[in-house]
């Protein structure tokens, strides 16, 4: 009896603390920048003093004295990666946009042009959960059959054209207006259940997708974000670099 007792208890253990029981490590990712929201999660970035990737659209990046601004800023900090995050964003037609592989790597390499970026980039696709990397590729599990075959991207194309495509592992989902769906709270219980489960693209390592509209002061976006941040270190997270996750 006592070793089936020891057993229940390692896993009593594992599951109310699975940050512990191994180096578990959590990549910021933010998507659409830079907006308003973008100052805040860098005030965080900088206060916090962990690594993060802002996956940045080119056209916002063009889009006002002070969005140029947000990119030199964040350019400017050790331990943020300017990512690629197209220049159009599709123009939020999708479908439209990857039935043309050649436009799309257009697009792409024009927001290099933009932020400033050297091959080979790091980059997300808009709207799309895609992995290229050296070392593994994986499509995005929630296009059906009827959509992937409507748009087939290649994306072999777009990632040899210089690109390191990044999809992600889980989301803190938002509303249309920004808001944030799941509380601080709820959000690491799911993170601290799905390490417990272990189902990543790569074992321990969990990308976590954000978007920076949601990062506004209209919904205290920075307290959120130092929050979340705070309670993944009282948990013995390790926080990772994107480049360094391949």
């Amino acid at each position: 009896m006592v070793a089936p007792l020891r057993f229940a208890l390692t896993m009593l253990l594992f599951l109310a603390f699975p940050a512990q029981a191994a180096q578990r490590t959590i990549y910021l990712t933010f998507d659409d920048g830079p907006l308003d929201g973008t100052s805040n999660i860098l005030d965080v970035l900088e206060a916090e003093q962990v690594p993060a990737t802002l996956f940045m659209v080119g056209m916002h990046a063009q889009a006002s004295a002070f969005n140029k601004a947000l990119v030199r800023r964040a350019k400017s900090l050790p331990l943020v990666t300017i990512g690629n995050h197209s220049y159009s964003h599709a123009n939020n037609r999708y479908q439209h946009f990857y039935a043309d592989t050649e436009g799309v790597v257009a697009d792409m390499l024009r927001a290099n042009v933009v932020l400033g970026l050297r091959p080979p980039a790091h980059a997300r696709l808009p709207g799309r959960d895609v992995f290229r990397l050296p070392s593994m590729s994986k499509n995005d599990t929630s296009l059906g059959l009827a959509q992937e075959g409507r748009e087939e991207p290649d994306y072999e194309f777009v990632a040899a054209s210089g690109f390191y495509l990044y999809g992600w592992d889980h989301e803190w989902v938002h509303e249309d207006s920004g808001k944030p769906v799941q509380s601080v709270d709820h959000l690491v219980s799911e993170i601290d259940h799905l390490f417990a489960y272990g189902r990543f693209v790569k074992p321990g390592k969990l990308i976590l997708l954000m978007h920076d509209e949601m990062f506004r002061d209209v919904f205290d976006g920075k307290t959120n974000l130092t929050n979340l941040i705070d309670a993944l270190k009282l948990r013995n997270y390790t926080f990772g670099s994107l480049p360094g996750y391949d």
